[in-house]
């Protein structure tokens, strides 16, 4: 039986990251894949997105970056406010919100471990009142699948990887996790995760 939990915070405490991208690309172009596409498959854009999440790129390097790319690909944006457009369309889930609060009061320790897309990624939120502790891409220097930002967040929680149990709506993060032998619970609805959570506690 597991007795900690690592947890993801953008699309798995919040709506879907994947649908705000969509719903922006959307607005910006007739391909609703388009910005998906390029931080997945675009080498340089990808770079600009790694650069962002482990903190050696600023939201404004990125921003007239990724501007620079969509451009490249017939899209014209400015590049100031690009990060708040891209994720304007996603907002807590109150569900997940409410079933990680139920889980740490019944006393399972929680790191929430997260890679940062811009600065403002969080605001709405009060991160150490979701959690016992924060694992932040950004502070580190690595992002996930890194297996160093995992290992930190156990060791922060006093737990050996074994014990520990990470929820994400991305398979290579879990992937990553299980490379120090951390389970994994992919993430695709509030429902299914809170009753995988439960059982894996001990709690139904």
């Amino acid at each position: 039986m597991s007795t900690a939990l690592l947890i993801d915070f953008g699309g798995v405490l919040t709506t879907s990251v994947h649908e705000a991208f969509r719903a922006f690309a959307r607005e910006i172009s007739d391909d609703e894949s388009l910005v998906l596409r390029l931080l997945a498959t675009d080498a340089e854009s990808n770079a600009l997105l790694v650069g962002n999440e482990n903190g050696s790129l600023t939201d404004e390097e990125f921003e007239a970056g990724f501007a620079a790319r969509l451009a490249a690909h017939g899209v014209t944006v400015a590049p100031e406010g690009l990060l708040a457009r891209m994720q304007a369309g996603f907002g807590p889930d109150p569900e997940m919100v409410d079933g990680l609060a139920a889980l740490r009061a019944h006393g399972v320790p929680v790191a929430l471990v997260t890679n940062q897309f811009g600065r403002d990624c969080y605001r709405g939120f009060d991160l150490p009142a979701l959690a016992d502790e924060v694992v932040v891409s950004t502070e580190l220097g690595v992002r996930k699948p890194s297996r160093k930002i995992y290992a930190v967040a156990c060791e922060r929680l006093g737990v050996e990887p074994s014990q520990a149990v990470m929820v994400d709506d991305i398979q290579h993060n879990l992937d990553g996790a299980a490379k120090l032998g951390i389970a994994g619970v992919l993430h695709t609805s509030a429902a299914d995760t809170l009753a995988e959570l439960d059982t894996r506690f001990g709690l139904r």
